[in-house]
């Protein structure tokens, strides 16, 4: 009797601590803050910007090379990783070569350039892997200088480019890109000579700002 007496004593001492026991484990318990929704990037909107770059003639002695910088407008589309979109750009340039003999100097200068391409890629949240192509234009003057006198001509050559680039998110609405461009310029005649095709390859980096803001959150 003694031992069941002391064992119920022990339940109800036991039993009168429990629930401050239980309290003040609950109260102990860690408070965890749920995390924010992930976000991920959509590139469909308006977009502006700047770039520069350095080109350099394919063919020809001697060649043309120099740089560029101008400005962008663009509109992409977004559906699932594809993405596509129509891209606007036009330079100020200093791309030129020169020869002399004899007394006499002809000079080729690029003095600007522009294109209006398609864009078509992949997107990897912030990061668009994409193909480019389209219309491509420069305006070119040739000069050629002899007894202290110049006489110049200036002809407009279209043609078409393609290439490839990267473009990736660096802020919610600012991206950075880097891409290369082949362009193919149809000959006009200079002082009743045909230039022949003019052939340039180009490296260029810009900087986008994006309307609109890209970030969709994900819940």
């Amino acid at each position: 009797m003694r031992t069941v007496l002391l064992a119920s004593a022990g339940m109800f001492a036991l039993s009168a601590f429990a629930p401050a026991m239980a309290a003040d484990m609950a109260a102990r318990a860690p408070y965890v803050k749920a995390p924010p929704p992930a976000a991920i990037y959509n590139w469909t909107g308006f977009y502006v910007g700047g770039f520069g770059g350095y080109a350099s003639e394919n063919s020809g002695t001697p060649s043309m090379e120099g740089g560029f910088g101008g400005g962008t407008i663009g509109y992409n589309w977004q559906a699932g990783n594809i993405v596509y979109g129509l891209e606007v750009d036009a330079a100020g340039a200093d791309i030129d070569a020169s020869v002399s003999t004899l007394g006499v100097t002809a000079r080729s200068k690029i003095d600007s350039l522009g294109t209006v391409r398609g864009r078509f890629g992949f997107a990897v949240d912030k990061v668009l892997f994409y193909g480019t192509g389209g219309y491509a234009w420069v305006n070119n003057e040739v000069s050629v200088t002899a007894l202290g006198v110049t006489a110049s001509q200036s002809n407009f050559h279209s043609g078409w480019t393609v290439g490839a680039g990267v473009e990736a998110f660096i802020a919610p609405q600012w991206s950075i890109k880097g891409e290369y461009l082949y362009r193919s310029l149809d000959s006009e005649n200079y002082f009743g000579v045909p230039s022949g095709t003019l052939e340039l390859h180009s490296a260029q980096f810009g900087v986008n700002y994006h309307f609109g803001g890209p970030i969709v959150a994900r819940y």
